[in-house]
């Protein structure tokens, strides 16, 4: 009878039983990972993938009456290249929503700012109301704010009574300033909320040393403060920053002429036109251009952070 002190060894494989066994643990790892990925995985698929690989193939399509010719044609990035009212729009588009952006974040940084370090109880109460006026409709509060701008509106009636005006402004509707106004308001929330989380994660014990080490309030903020909040201001721009360069409501309802941006033309294009392919191909190139500027605001945010640091 012999005796064996090494590994038990299988016959078929020659690999020891620990071997194997480890290898279905870390299949079964994996398993468990991917079972946990597939949801997400799947939606993303389904709403973000899937749409705009559609937008993708149609982009190179050609509108026929009310169907499609489906031969590959760089036609419509052609025409979008050579037509100046396309290139216009977009740089429009991109410089409005620059603005909305800047004013929402900088408007916003002060109560994300009082609400993580000023307020010690009932912060959930703070947020609910910060929260408060966008559980109406998107369109209902564009509308509020044309009764502000408007002729007759809040504003003009204020300054008319105080005597202050004897005409209406008729720049404060109908203009780029009412389009950029109402997005930062919009949109308010959505800087808000990342700024907090990331005012509130910032160690305070920092701020005490710094104040020991003879910093003022303005270099504490300067040195500590806003460079550690930086993430929470790179997430708050660009959540603002990307959904307002498409927004086609706002321009529609308060631009006027001079505020119409490029959803306004992709909706029509998609709409009224009845060009799809056209349609596609702009919010192609409205896409490449956000991620380039995303890109590129992610890299200077990132410079600047480790140079503040």
């Amino acid at each position: 009878m012999s005796i064996t002190n090494g590994p038990m060894s299988d016959d078929a494989t020659g690999l020891p039983k620990t071997s194997r066994l480890g290898a279905l643990l870390q299949r079964s790892e994996a398993a468990r990972g991917f079972s946990l990925l597939s949801p997400t995985l799947f939606i993303m698929t389904v709403g973000i993938l899937v749409p705009i690989g559609i937008l993708v193939v149609m982009s190179f399509w050609t509108q026929v009456g009310f169907g499609f010719d489906t031969t590959a044609t760089t036609a419509n990035y052609q025409m979008a290249a050579e037509r100046p009212i396309y290139g216009a729009l977009l740089r429009r588009s991109l410089w409005m929503s620059g603005m909305a952006t800047m004013a929402t974040v900088i408007l916003s940084y002060p109560m994300a700012y009082f609400v993580a370090f000023h307020v010690h109880r009932n912060k959930m109460m703070w947020i609910v109301l910060i929260t408060l006026p966008f559980w109406t409709s998107y369109l209902l509060r564009v509308f509020a704010w044309k009764v502000v701008l408007g002729y007759q509106g809040v504003i003009n009636s204020a300054l008319m009574n105080l005597g202050l005006i004897e005409a209406p402004l008729e720049f404060l509707l109908y203009s780029q300033s009412a389009v950029v106004i109402t997005l930062a308001h919009a949109w308010a929330a959505f800087a808000i909320l990342p700024m907090y989380v990331s005012l509130e994660k910032i160690d305070k014990s920092l701020l005490e040393a710094a104040t020991d080490l003879g910093d003022g309030p303005i270099a504490r903020f300067l040195r500590i403060t806003l460079p550690l909040s930086l993430p929470g201001v790179i997430s708050a721009s660009l959540l603002i920053f990307i959904p307002t360069t498409g927004d086609y409501i706002t321009p529609t309802l308060l631009g006027g002429p001079d505020g119409a941006m490029i959803g306004n033309l992709i909706q029509k294009q998609f709409g009224a036109v009845n060009n799809w392919p056209m349609g596609a191909t702009l919010s192609i190139i409205l896409m490449l251009s956000i991620g380039a500027i995303a890109l590129s605001f992610m890299l200077i945010a990132n410079f600047v952070r480790k140079r503040i640091s």
